[in-house]
């Protein structure tokens, strides 16, 4: 048996799709973007979405957005995708670390508290392995010190906080659609506010700071630049896979879910393994366990024709860029040496999840 760490989302539906918007000539700014976006905005319950070329570019983009410069600090988790920070780097300003839940991997509202300064001007929360953050909690330390809120929500795709999803709650959420993703465009995203001069500000920066879509247009070419933009879209191609794979991943949620509650009922008593416990508001981007023999689980996996990852194998100050900036952070340093990806999609079996089981055991 053969299970692979993602499965594939592509259905020849969508191929056909593709290959018809290929052969139209009308590859960007059409009608696909647009039904993608109002899908997302319906999904999420957002006032606003917005395609982008990756989640990066959309984090990017929101601090952007911020003005963030240098001389700003940005709170970010240790342990997450290094993409959050260099988003803030690449503004001037400066991430600060914070520390982790060592069992879930989210950011910990009480270390929070502890690196707030009066530099202080945004915090990028991050819904790890599709996890929600105890968002309520940081909102009201963030509204108290005037703190704007991104959420990354790279795995974060169906997962609710509160019977909201997450990417309402700060000032923009930002989805990636990388092929592992729950959904995939292959490379892209989504970026989704509540808040519409920040929509305007983002839509400008991603083409160029242009004032007007080409849609918007009444003579071609005739319009007028009024931010430093950058070319942060999404084709239109892309956005109607995306599209086809988002209306049918309600069914997938479920059974993702499903999947999730089972492995957790025949893994949550084993000895050498910790795990969150099973949370049926979370969309289970992947499922995360942590053992301290991880490289003798990693080999009976690869032997066993199982596939896995690790997410993150290295906490982001422990990197060598970020390196002389920060310090120790016990948490993320343990959850790096510790936690192992395991698949949970919707096409697994009761057999297969058992096989995945029985591996492990």
């Amino acid at each position: 048996m053969k299970i692979n760490f993602s499965n594939n989302k592509i259905k020849k539906q969508d191929i056909k799709q593709v290959e018809k918007i290929l052969k139209s000539g009308w590859l960007t700014h059409g009608k696909n973007t647009v039904n993608f976006e109002n899908e997302f905005k319906k999904f999420t319950g957002a006032k606003f979405a917005i395609t982008v070329s990756s989640c990066t570019a959309g984090l990017h983009l929101s601090c952007l957005a911020l003005k963030l410069k240098k001389g700003d600090e940005v709170i970010v988790p240790s342990q997450t995708h290094v993409a959050t920070a260099h988003a803030v780097k690449l503004t001037g300003a400066t991430p600060i670390f914070c520390d982790i839940d060592y069992l879930t991997g989210l950011i910990n509202p009480e270390k929070i508290k502890k690196i707030i300064s009066k530099k202080t001007k945004a915090i990028i929360l991050v819904h790890m392995n599709g996890f929600s953050c105890d968002i309520s909690k940081i909102k009201k330390i963030c509204k108290r010190k005037k703190i704007k809120i991104i959420e990354d929500c790279a795995h974060g795709l169906g997962t609710m906080h509160r019977k909201k999803h997450v990417g309402n709650f700060g000032i923009s959420g930002v989805f990636s659609f990388y092929p592992t993703k729950q959904i995939t465009t292959g490379e892209g995203g989504m970026l989704i506010t509540n808040n519409k001069e920040f929509a305007k500000k983002i839509r400008s920066i991603k083409a160029f700071g242009i004032d007007k879509d080409i849609t918007q247009r009444k003579i071609p070419g005739y319009y007028d630049v009024k931010d430093l933009g950058i070319n942060y879209r999404m084709t239109d191609f892309q956005a109607a896979i995306g599209y086809k794979q988002l209306k049918r991943y309600p069914k997938e949620l479920i059974l993702r879910k499903k999947n999730a509650k089972y492995l957790y009922s025949l893994l949550k008593n084993e000895k050498n393994i910790k795990l969150p416990q099973f949370n049926d508001d979370y969309s289970y981007f992947i499922f995360p366990i942590h053992s301290n023999v991880r490289n003798d689980l990693m080999k009976k996996l690869k032997n066993k024709k199982i596939g896995f990852s690790i997410h993150y194998a290295k906490a982001l100050h422990q990197m060598t860029y970020y390196k002389k900036k920060s310090f120790k952070m016990t948490n993320a340093e343990k959850y790096a040496k510790t936690n192992l990806s395991l698949p949970i999609y919707g096409e697994l079996s009761k057999k297969k999840l058992n096989y995945i089981y029985r591996a492990l055991k």
